[in-house]
């Protein structure tokens, strides 16, 4: 076995580490209870996606933090609720160049979607979310059957994959697990006998977003986009590129207002959906998912396509994927002018570059939930999920805003949210 491959602990292990870790340590794989998350019924920051409650707006985008078990249970505890599982895929024995990652300022990669085979990523968000409800049980956190928290499926990246047997299964077990949920409870309840006592769904998850990077046709993305709402009848998200917003634009902000010289190849653009087809698959499958009855959603964005020069990534790799700070102003531009095209009515969740200090203005924009990755690599890690939620509970106190909605009023004045939350983030792409 090589040393840079995952070895997943099984759920006796984990359990078994947590409860006692607690006991002894006060602590949960190295993070002390003084920075978890207490939710309160109170907190002004609650929202709801897909017809259930978000105690938070915040969670870890689909990527290194959502792969393993203790890492999503690590997010859950500081604070995050909207969980995107790694993107998973029919190519589940990658061989993936290491290090895959630099964060040293803005972030760089050069990783794929799962490393763990599509069985096994099944296994470790099946444990995952028997832990986070065993977590619940022994705080006491929450009320009623609402868990408070949401796991997102992330796939990819073509048709042909997508309705291939092996990924067909993941899908099957994660809309019903409930063989493989009563064997997991049969092997914890010596270690935790509430966990018979517990009401854990026998669905992970009924909601998806499709990962539209990776070589993933841009013909196909409306395909892809139709099954998952139409014949899946799952709550389905695109998440589109950076490059949506074109290559003048991109450029301008990256390179010449904000000074990087990082170079983003003409075929990033080229083999990339452009902006109009995208304007137009949205309104169709807006009124898919309407005739489903599912909610369609958009996610901004993915990382940006970019040439491997001057990084601290192997030279093998030509290409390699922005995150992180410089990622922010595109991202929030290629939202702003969305939402302006469509009147502001897009239900938009937001990655890219959010930190403690620009997470309030970015949900004041109406994008949520908000998710993040390449901020949680640097030191502190999930820890980092406290000041976030420090910094925007006192901050709506500050406007008096009693919710997200009231958030976005406070900064554009008027009595429609949804207008205020465009004119606020009209003015914040500037």
């Amino acid at each position: 076995m090589r040393q840079d491959e995952f070895v997943c602990a099984d759920i006796e292990t984990l359990l078994t580490w947590v409860l006692t870790d607690l006991k002894e340590k006060h602590e949960v794989f190295g993070f002390p209870e003084e920075i978890f998350f207490t939710p309160k019924v109170s907190d002004p920051f609650r929202m709801r996606r897909f017809g259930r409650l978000l105690e938070t707006p915040i969670g870890v985008a689909a990527g290194p933090h959502t792969q393993m078990t203790q890492n999503i249970v690590s997010a859950y505890l500081c604070g995050a609720r909207y969980i995107e599982l790694k993107t998973i895929q029919v190519l589940d024995e990658l061989e993936v160049t290491k290090p895959c990652i630099d964060m040293t300022d803005e972030g760089y990669n050069c990783e794929w979607s799962q490393e763990l085979r599509l069985d096994e990523s099944f296994d470790q968000y099946l444990n995952a979310f028997i832990l986070l409800y065993i977590l619940r049980d022994m705080f006491q956190w929450g009320e009623g059957a609402d868990p408070g928290f949401i796991f997102n499926m992330s796939a990819g990246y073509n048709l042909e994959g997508i309705r291939s047997p092996k990924v067909q299964r993941f899908f099957d077990r994660m809309a019903d697990c409930s063989t493989e949920l009563e064997e997991k409870i049969a092997r914890v309840e010596a270690i935790y006998p509430r966990v018979r006592e517990l009401e854990i769904p026998t669905c992970l998850s009924d909601n998806l977003t499709v990962s539209t990077m990776h070589g993933c046709p841009p013909d196909e993305v409306e395909k892809i986009g139709r099954y998952f709402i139409e014949e899946r009848g799952l709550h389905t998200t695109i998440k589109f590129n950076p490059t949506l917003l074109g290559a003048d634009r991109v450029r301008e902000i990256l390179n010449d207002r904000l000074g990087y010289e990082t170079r983003v190849p003409d075929e990033a653009f080229a083999h990339d959906l452009k902006y109009d087809d995208a304007v137009d698959l949205i309104a169709s499958l807006r009124k898919s998912a309407e005739a489903r009855g599912v909610q369609f959603s958009l996610k901004l964005t993915n990382t940006l396509e970019t040439e491997n020069v001057e990084q601290n990534l192997p030279d093998k790799e030509p290409t390699v994927y922005m995150s992180g700070r410089a990622l922010h102003p595109i991202s929030i531009n290629l939202a702003a002018r969305l939402q302006e095209a469509f009147d502001g009515a897009l239900d938009i969740s937001f990655a890219g570059g959010v930190n403690a200090f620009n997470l309030v203005d970015t949900l004041a924009c109406g994008l949520r939930p908000v998710t993040v990755s390449s901020d949680l690599l640097k030191p502190g890690g999930y820890g980092r999920l406290s000041q976030y939620l420090e910094i925007l509970g006192r901050e709506m106190v500050e406007r008096n805003a009693a919710t997200l909605e009231d958030l976005s009023l406070s900064r554009s004045g008027g009595e429609d949210p949804r207008q205020a939350a465009l004119e606020t983030l009209k003015a914040y792409a500037k």
